[in-house]
């Protein structure tokens, strides 16, 4: 079993290789989740903060509170537009904030919230996000227990910001990390994906396209209750699929483990909708956020079960094995495609779909 300092040593050794930040000033590729995100967040923040409960960049922190584990994050949230099919900017800041708690293995408790609010935005559309997020909070089982308000003058933000925080106990023995991958592992995600991505694209109506998509905004923390209370030590790695979709999840699973993901096109669920909508646009579904769908790295001989455990949880009906993981190359994500090839799947560099989040 790998320990925590051979994870860690892992993770160091990888990034040996400073990087670094050769833009002057921040751009929207710096907000995608790809490799602008991580260079920025290696080469400044990590660089600043370097610490043992930040080094592994998981979803959160995993904190010892005496004889107990707790799971600590945080996420904001500037999607635009604040309101868009099958949901707003309340439902996903609790839906994401759960999320990220359940991935890391932890049992979602207790939420905060925090509200930047520009001069002259209606009390209506507010009173809209907090019921929203109300119940978003009850539908998941938290509470929302603290948090803050800001205004700031007119045109000096985008109507509403929400900024969030969680902390949930782990209360299983599961250990999840990122770098926990090991060949013979199945790929699974939960779902179709791309959906959020694309209903956000469309709702901002400057393409002209209509599609009958919505975003697939949904607390996951009952999904990964029931998949790990049956394979608490068969799962490897849990990821929410959101910024950078699929194709980042996979590549920092397959550069923080050391190995190499093969993925298989045609087994991977995309509702039709969204492939003509990508292909219009020339967007690979890959890298189009999620904002319900999780990804799933587990003893492949344990893929089977998984996908079952998975399937019969609403959340998890349409889940399928996409890939296996393997030893070489180690840290690429491979595509074997419709058409017989294979071909590279590498880590998102610009940013196709701003502010989806």
């Amino acid at each position: 079993m790998t320990t925590e300092k051979q994870v860690l040593d892992r993770i160091e050794r990888i990034r040996r290789r400073r990087p670094v930040v050769r833009e002057e000033r921040i751009t929207l590729a710096h907000g995608s989740g790809g490799k602008a995100t991580r260079n920025l967040i290696d080469a400044i923040f990590l660089e600043a903060f370097r610490n043992p409960l930040l080094a592994p960049l998981e979803d959160g922190a995993t904190l010892a509170l005496g004889s107990s584990r707790a799971v600590f994050t945080t996420d904001a949230f500037v999607v635009s537009p604040l309101f868009f099919p099958g949901g707003d900017i309340g439902d996903l800041a609790v839906n994401g904030t759960v999320n990220d708690l359940a991935v890391c293995g932890a049992r979602p408790l207790y939420l905060s919230a925090g509200f930047i609010l520009e001069e002259g935005f209606p009390i209506g559309d507010l009173r809209r996000i907090v019921a929203s997020m109300a119940a978003a909070a009850e539908m998941a089982g938290v509470s929302i227990v603290t948090g803050d308000t800001k205004v700031v003058q007119r045109g000096k933000a985008d109507g509403c910001y929400v900024t969030t925080a969680g902390v949930g106990v782990v209360d299983r023995p599961a250990t999840l990390s990122i770098s926990a991958a090991q060949p013979g592992d199945a790929v699974i995600v939960s779902g179709p994906i791309g959906e959020h991505g694309v209903a956000i694209m469309l709702a901002r109506g400057e393409l002209g396209i209509e599609a009958d998509t919505l975003s697939d905004t949904a607390p996951l923390n009952g999904l990964v209750a029931d998949l790990l209370d049956t394979l608490p030590t068969q799962v490897r790695t849990l990821r929410d699929a959101t910024r950078g979709g699929v194709a980042t999840v996979l590549n920092e699973v397959a550069t923080a483990s050391g190995v190499t993901v093969v993925m298989d096109e045609e087994s991977v669920p995309v509702r039709p909708e969204v492939t003509g909508v990508c292909e219009l646009l020339g967007i690979d579904p890959l890298y189009v956020a999620c904002e319900g769908r999780l990804v799933a790295v587990v003893d492949g001989e344990h893929a089977e079960r998984a996908v079952d455990i998975m399937r019969s949880h609403p959340a998890g009906a349409e889940a399928a094995i996409i890939g296996w993981v393997g030893e070489d190359p180690p840290g690429l994500v491979l595509l074997r495609t419709a058409f017989g090839g294979t071909r590279i799947v590498d880590m998102l560099v610009g940013d196709p779909l701003p502010r989806i989040c």
